[in-house]
């Protein structure tokens, strides 16, 4: 996922998301601790991908506050 696609969404959207991905990053986790994945990077990108929700939404949060 692109910041660019991230600040298209919606502030609801990015919490949702936020929440999606967090989900599949446990999956994620609990499925590498029982047997390794086929691709272990996935659960980089999951991290990075709830890294850059974050930003976008503390930068909404921020802009919001000084107006």
């Amino acid at each position: 996922m692109k910041t660019s696609e991230i600040q298209e969404m919606t502030t609801k959207e990015i919490v949702e998301r936020m929440e999606l991905e967090k989900e599949t990053l446990v999956r994620l986790r609990m499925n590498h601790a029982v047997s390794p994945l086929d691709n272990p990077m996935k659960i980089k990108e999951a991290k990075k991908n709830i890294a850059r929700l974050k930003t976008v939404y503390r930068q909404r949060e921020l802009s919001e506050t000084q107006n």
